[in-house]
């Protein structure tokens, strides 16, 4: 590792011979796979821009020259060519982010690890250097194609395109793939460009794709027949990108340094728009990654086999899993029902439904927004769709869920996977926003399953509904053992009651979803100091069930427990409800603070911002206390009863609590 120890920053690798460079790649591809393998991350990526990366910084002149990643997982090679290697804790507590971070360097601008941003960004910057007047230092965008597959890549392109004069530089990194294949249109022209195999193969894709795309459309096609431009245009059909006023240097072996810093600098000399088109490979100079038909280890578990990529302890049943399962059983079932991904078939669990019924599974690209308003559209026509999304990733879509899906009362089933604390990708994974945003959706409704069975329920609750779009979410990792219910109270499992015991009903305690393992430990807390606590799940958390009013009425204390922000979570609906009906018992929710949460395992998150049994378990011990001083009233001492249910559903808060009336008592199961 002799070279790699010397590189301090990027303008070390200037003093490297070619052959030197071509063995400091080397070096670099020795040090990945083994740290990554044992630390977790995306190994897959970042191989495959090990030369890309060095001939980069050659080229340019970071941080003077902006170097931005798209998505930025692919930015481990771009983190040691300035000046970090101590890959130890990747992804840990205390450790390198697996993204760019600005904390870290100087040379890191996008944090955010959201597909298709890093080109509006540079148009961005650019706009801001020319406002400025600075003309000395270039803006450079690496994107991969599966990322050009997003929509918000292309608004930026029509910007980047318009002004003649203003130099960004893209790099579309081309593999192939995003996690899986890239598919669709731009996927077949950059094949097109890859093997050049003929004017008409182009034309077919011109006139399908330039013909649906508005105002340059026509005008493109017309261009790109080849009648104006002649026969350079029939075999070098770059004339696409240079017809939308963007230079175009390539296709280049992205694993050929001094090839792609001849492009690389070729560029910068523009000074307007260009895009360099490398070839690379996912997972180059590792065969478990290359071999790997999947995704070719887009990313690697903690504690893995360096020579195999797999995890050297199996994980247990993760929830996706469990999803994946119960997805091809219901799939079996009803020929209505067809799921939906945007470029994350294998992540989201859908690959084994897509293998059962490979005519009735849709992936869109990294285009979420046209995954919800294109499953809007088969539910008019008849069929049942279930989009699978990260939860992070399913925010960009809240219009489309809301005016499309919503409005339209569309039957569409939006499983928001990764919900919650996540934990190692950091910041912009976490899915801890989902139930705010969407709390606020009319008609929607939403499902927060605590263990496998009732997710397998749920989903087939959700499936059930087709006057209304429904969202199931759930957590990252493995599935805890399933919870049984001891009681029901409406539509709501009661997990623990003091019923039979000597204990009053003091707190009622609404878990939600896969924090119910917690409420039932701080439970079991309080009834060390005699405390007396009902656990009640909500299984259906928007709307509120009914029965939650009777049950807050009968305790001195309602506390909320749930790994999304506490803004406009659940813990803040429960309250509304409560307050609406007149039932005043005190409320105390615990949830994630509204902020960006740093990166470590979902335990130590959890630990870190409060939401463990312990740390709950002591604050609701000295607010009960409080209570018993007579800093508030006792069970029932609102006065509420099922005549406030009643009201409730009479009022205009009855679209969203209830259309059956009073709640039912507690019954025993």
């Amino acid at each position: 590792m002799a070279l790699l120890e010397a590189i301090q920053g990027p303008r070390d690798l200037d003093k490297l011979s070619s052959e030197q460079l071509i063995e400091l790649a080397a070096e670099i591809r020795a040090y990945l796979i083994p740290t990554v393998a044992k630390t977790s991350g995306h190994i897959g990526p970042n191989l495959g821009v090990v030369e890309l990366t060095i001939a980069l910084h050659r080229a340019f002149d970071s941080p003077k020259d902006t170097i931005l990643w798209d998505v930025g997982h692919q930015s481990y090679v771009h983190k040691l060519l300035t000046g970090r290697r101590d890959f130890s804790a990747l992804r840990h507590a205390g450790g390198m982010s697996g993204y760019p971070a600005r904390a870290e360097s100087e040379h890191d601008v996008i944090e955010n690890s959201h597909a298709s941003t890093a080109l509006a960004y540079a148009d961005g910057i650019a706009k801001a250097h020319q406002v400025r007047g600075v003309t000395d230092r270039q803006v450079v965008a690496v994107i991969g194609d599966g990322a050009l597959t997003g929509g918000m890549a292309w608004e930026a392109l029509n910007n980047i395109a318009a002004a003649k004069d203003r130099p960004v530089i893209i790099v579309v990194n081309d593999n192939e793939r995003s996690y899986s294949p890239t598919i669709g249109g731009l996927a077949e022209h950059l094949a097109t460009l890859r093997t050049t195999q003929g004017y008409e193969r182009f034309l077919e894709w011109g006139r399908g794709m330039l013909g649906r795309t508005p105002v340059i459309g026509t005008p493109l096609y017309e261009a790109l027949h080849g009648v104006k431009k002649g026969l350079k245009d029939i075999v070098a059909p770059q004339g696409l990108f240079e017809d939308l006023g963007l230079k175009y240097v390539g296709p280049v072996d992205g694993h050929d340094i001094a090839g792609m810093e001849a492009a690389l600098r070729r560029a910068r000399h523009y000074h307007g728009p260009v895009i360099v088109h490398a070839i690379t490979r996912k997972g180059e100079g590792y065969p478990a990654a290359r071999n790997n038909v999947n995704d070719q280890l887009h990313q690697v578990a903690v504690d893995s086999d360096p020579e195999t990529g797999q995890p050297l302890v199996p994980a247990g049943k993760s929830w996706t899993s469990v999803f994946s399962e119960e997805m091809v059983r219901v799939g079996a079932e009803r020929d209505d029902v067809v799921g939906i991904t945007a470029a994350m078939l294998h992540p989201v669990g859908l690959a084994k439904f897509a293998e059962a019924h490979p005519d009735r599974i849709f992936d869109v690209g990294i285009a979420e927004q046209h995954a919800v308003t294109s499953a809007a559209g088969m539910a008019f026509a008849g069929l049942h769709p279930v989009v699978a999304i990260y939860a992070t990733f399913l925010n960009r879509a809240f219009d489309q869920v809301l005016m499309d899906a919503a409005l339209h009362s569309a039957g569409v089933t939006f499983i928001a996977d990764r919900a919650g604390v996540t934990g190692n990708d950091g910041a912009s994974h976490n899915g801890v926003w989902d139930m705010s945003i969407f709390q606020v959706v009319p008609r929607l409704r939403i499902a927060a399953p605590r263990d496998g069975a009732q997710l397998r329920a749920q989903l087939r609750e959700a499936l059930d509904v087709g006057d209304a779009p429904t969202m199931i979410r759930f957590s990252k990792g493995a599935v805890c053992a399933d919870i049984p219910a001891v009681a029901k109270a409406g539509a709501m499992d009661v997990l623990r009651t003091t019923a039979g015991t000597e204990l009053a009903p003091d707190v009622l305690l609404v878990s939600v979803g896969a924090m119910a393992g917690v409420a039932l430990d701080v439970a079991e807390r309080l009834a060390d100091q005699g405390i007396g606590a009902t656990v009640v799940d909500p299984r259906w958390v928007k709307p509120v069930d009914p029965a939650m009013l009777m049950l807050a009425a009968e305790h001195r204390l309602v506390v909320t427990v749930e790994d999304n922000v506490r803004v406009g979570g659940v813990g803040c609906v429960v309250a509304q409800i409560l307050r609406d009906a007149g039932v005043y018992t005190p409320l105390r929710d615990f949830g994630v603070p509204a902020e960006f949460l740093d990166h470590a395992n979902r335990g130590e998150v959890l630990e870190r911002i409060g939401l463990t049994g312990q740390r709950i378990a002591h604050e609701v011990v000295g607010l009960v206390a409080g209570l018993s001083n007579g800093l508030g009233g006792g069970p029932g001492a609102n006065g509420a009863d099922a005549a406030a249910a009643n009201a409730v559903a009479a009022n205009g808060a009855a679209t969203e609590v209830s259309a059956n009336g009073a709640a039912p008592k507690v019954t025993t199961l």
